[in-house]
Protein backbone atom coordinates (compact mmCIF):
# COMPACT_ATOMS: atom_id res chain seq x y z
CA UNK A 1 0.00 0.00 0.00
CA UNK A 2 2.86 2.39 0.86
CA UNK A 3 4.34 1.78 -2.60
CA UNK A 4 1.15 3.02 -4.33
CA UNK A 5 0.93 6.07 -2.11
CA UNK A 6 4.54 6.99 -2.95
CA UNK A 7 3.93 6.32 -6.67
CA UNK A 8 0.86 8.60 -6.70
CA UNK A 9 2.71 11.27 -4.71
CA UNK A 10 5.64 11.18 -7.15
CA UNK A 11 3.31 11.30 -10.16
CA UNK A 12 1.42 14.32 -8.77
CA UNK A 13 4.70 16.14 -8.08
CA UNK A 14 5.90 15.48 -11.65
CA UNK A 15 2.60 16.70 -13.08
CA UNK A 16 2.83 19.87 -10.99
CA UNK A 17 6.38 20.51 -12.10
CA UNK A 18 5.46 20.23 -15.78
CA UNK A 19 2.02 21.93 -15.81
CA UNK A 20 3.26 25.45 -16.59
CA UNK A 21 5.75 24.20 -19.19
CA UNK A 22 2.94 22.22 -20.85
CA UNK A 23 0.91 25.45 -21.13
CA UNK A 24 3.95 27.26 -22.55
CA UNK A 25 4.58 24.49 -25.10
CA UNK A 26 0.89 24.65 -26.05
CA UNK A 27 1.33 28.41 -26.59
CA UNK A 28 4.33 27.69 -28.82
CA UNK A 29 2.38 25.03 -30.71
CA UNK A 30 -0.42 27.46 -31.50
CA UNK A 31 2.19 30.00 -32.65
CA UNK A 32 3.67 27.38 -34.96
CA UNK A 33 0.19 26.46 -36.20
CA UNK A 34 -0.46 30.16 -36.89
CA UNK A 35 2.68 30.29 -39.04
CA UNK A 36 1.61 27.18 -40.95
CA UNK A 37 -1.91 28.57 -41.44
CA UNK A 38 -0.45 31.80 -42.83
CA UNK A 39 1.78 29.89 -45.22
CA UNK A 40 -1.31 28.11 -46.54
CA UNK A 41 -3.28 31.37 -46.73
CA UNK A 42 -5.69 30.43 -43.92
CA UNK A 43 -5.37 33.86 -42.37
CA UNK A 44 -8.46 33.66 -40.17
CA UNK A 45 -7.14 30.49 -38.57
CA UNK A 46 -3.79 32.16 -38.06
CA UNK A 47 -5.48 35.01 -36.18
CA UNK A 48 -7.42 32.53 -34.06
CA UNK A 49 -4.29 30.54 -33.22
CA UNK A 50 -2.38 33.68 -32.20
CA UNK A 51 -5.24 34.71 -29.90
CA UNK A 52 -5.32 31.23 -28.33
CA UNK A 53 -1.55 31.48 -27.82
CA UNK A 54 -2.09 34.85 -26.09
CA UNK A 55 -4.65 33.27 -23.76
CA UNK A 56 -2.27 30.45 -22.90
CA UNK A 57 0.60 32.91 -22.41
CA UNK A 58 -1.51 34.79 -19.88
CA UNK A 59 -1.74 31.72 -17.66
CA UNK A 60 1.58 29.84 -17.88
CA UNK A 61 3.33 32.15 -15.43
CA UNK A 62 0.32 32.27 -13.12
CA UNK A 63 0.18 28.48 -13.00
CA UNK A 64 3.94 28.26 -12.34
CA UNK A 65 3.69 30.74 -9.45
CA UNK A 66 0.55 29.13 -8.02
CA UNK A 67 2.20 25.69 -8.01
CA UNK A 68 5.53 27.03 -6.76
CA UNK A 69 7.26 25.81 -9.92
CA UNK A 70 8.91 28.98 -11.24
CA UNK A 71 12.18 28.05 -12.93
CA UNK A 72 14.86 29.49 -15.18
CA UNK A 73 13.97 26.82 -17.75
CA UNK A 74 10.35 27.98 -17.71
CA UNK A 75 11.40 31.62 -18.19
CA UNK A 76 13.60 30.75 -21.18
CA UNK A 77 10.97 28.44 -22.69
CA UNK A 78 8.37 31.20 -22.33
CA UNK A 79 10.58 33.62 -24.26
CA UNK A 80 11.20 31.12 -27.05
CA UNK A 81 7.46 30.58 -27.23
CA UNK A 82 6.77 34.33 -27.29
CA UNK A 83 9.12 35.02 -30.19
CA UNK A 84 7.27 32.40 -32.25
CA UNK A 85 3.70 33.23 -31.19
CA UNK A 86 3.96 37.03 -30.91
CA UNK A 87 6.96 37.87 -33.07
CA UNK A 88 7.19 35.61 -36.11
CA UNK A 89 3.51 34.58 -36.40
CA UNK A 90 1.96 38.10 -36.35
CA UNK A 91 4.75 39.60 -38.49
CA UNK A 92 4.40 36.88 -41.13
CA UNK A 93 0.60 37.10 -41.06
CA UNK A 94 0.47 40.85 -41.59
CA UNK A 95 3.35 40.73 -44.07
CA UNK A 96 1.37 38.29 -46.20
CA UNK A 97 -1.89 40.25 -45.81
CA UNK A 98 -0.65 43.82 -46.39
CA UNK A 99 3.11 44.22 -46.78
CA UNK A 100 3.96 41.66 -49.45
CA UNK A 101 3.25 44.19 -52.21
CA UNK A 102 5.93 46.51 -50.80
CA UNK A 103 8.63 43.98 -51.70
CA UNK A 104 11.95 44.40 -49.90
CA UNK A 105 10.71 47.31 -47.75
CA UNK A 106 7.73 45.26 -46.57
CA UNK A 107 9.99 42.35 -45.77
CA UNK A 108 12.34 44.59 -43.80
CA UNK A 109 9.43 45.93 -41.71
CA UNK A 110 8.44 42.39 -40.74
CA UNK A 111 12.05 41.46 -39.94
CA UNK A 112 12.49 44.64 -37.87
CA UNK A 113 9.44 43.70 -35.79
CA UNK A 114 10.81 40.19 -35.16
CA UNK A 115 14.33 41.42 -34.31
CA UNK A 116 13.08 44.07 -31.88
CA UNK A 117 10.80 41.51 -30.28
CA UNK A 118 13.75 39.16 -29.78
CA UNK A 119 15.83 42.00 -28.29
CA UNK A 120 12.96 42.86 -25.94
CA UNK A 121 12.73 39.25 -24.76
CA UNK A 122 16.50 38.96 -24.30
CA UNK A 123 16.53 42.14 -22.19
CA UNK A 124 13.64 40.81 -20.12
CA UNK A 125 15.45 37.51 -19.50
CA UNK A 126 18.55 39.17 -18.07
CA UNK A 127 16.74 41.74 -15.94
CA UNK A 128 15.61 41.37 -12.35
CA UNK A 129 11.87 41.17 -11.67
CA UNK A 130 10.77 44.51 -10.22
CA UNK A 131 7.04 44.67 -10.94
CA UNK A 132 7.49 46.70 -14.14
CA UNK A 133 7.93 45.96 -17.82
CA UNK A 134 10.58 47.94 -19.67
CA UNK A 135 9.29 48.62 -23.16
CA UNK A 136 6.13 47.23 -24.72
CA UNK A 137 5.89 43.48 -24.08
CA UNK A 138 6.09 41.42 -27.26
CA UNK A 139 2.84 39.71 -26.30
CA UNK A 140 1.02 43.05 -26.39
CA UNK A 141 2.75 44.19 -29.59
CA UNK A 142 2.09 40.92 -31.42
CA UNK A 143 -1.50 40.66 -30.25
CA UNK A 144 -2.18 44.28 -31.25
CA UNK A 145 -0.60 43.73 -34.67
CA UNK A 146 -2.76 40.63 -35.11
CA UNK A 147 -5.86 42.55 -34.04
CA UNK A 148 -5.29 45.01 -36.90
CA UNK A 149 -5.98 42.12 -39.28
CA UNK A 150 -9.67 42.91 -38.83
CA UNK A 151 -9.11 46.42 -40.20
CA UNK A 152 -6.44 45.55 -42.76
CA UNK A 153 -8.70 46.33 -45.68
CA UNK A 154 -9.91 49.56 -44.05
CA UNK A 155 -6.44 51.06 -43.65
CA UNK A 156 -4.24 51.92 -46.58
CA UNK A 157 -1.44 49.32 -46.77
CA UNK A 158 1.13 52.12 -46.26
CA UNK A 159 -0.27 52.48 -42.71
CA UNK A 160 1.60 49.28 -41.85
CA UNK A 161 4.89 50.79 -43.02
CA UNK A 162 4.49 53.04 -39.98
CA UNK A 163 2.81 50.62 -37.58
CA UNK A 164 5.48 47.90 -37.79
CA UNK A 165 8.42 50.18 -36.85
CA UNK A 166 6.40 52.03 -34.20
CA UNK A 167 5.56 48.75 -32.44
CA UNK A 168 9.13 47.52 -32.94
CA UNK A 169 10.68 50.61 -31.35
CA UNK A 170 8.14 50.61 -28.51
CA UNK A 171 9.30 47.08 -27.65
CA UNK A 172 12.94 48.13 -27.32
CA UNK A 173 12.25 51.52 -25.74
CA UNK A 174 13.03 52.17 -22.08
CA UNK A 175 9.66 53.39 -20.81
CA UNK A 176 8.18 51.35 -17.97
CA UNK A 177 4.75 49.80 -17.50
CA UNK A 178 3.42 48.37 -14.25
CA UNK A 179 2.77 44.64 -14.54
CA UNK A 180 -0.89 43.70 -14.27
Amino acid sequence: MFFYHKLVDTTVKKMKSHAANFITISNMSFGGAAIMATLHEYYSYSVLFIFIAALLDRYDGKVARALGQVSELGKQLDSMSDIISFGVAPALLMYEVVLVDFGFVGMMMAVLFIVCGAMRLARFNISEANGYFTGLPITAAGTFLTLTYFAAYTFHPAFYLFLFPILAFLMISTFTLKKV
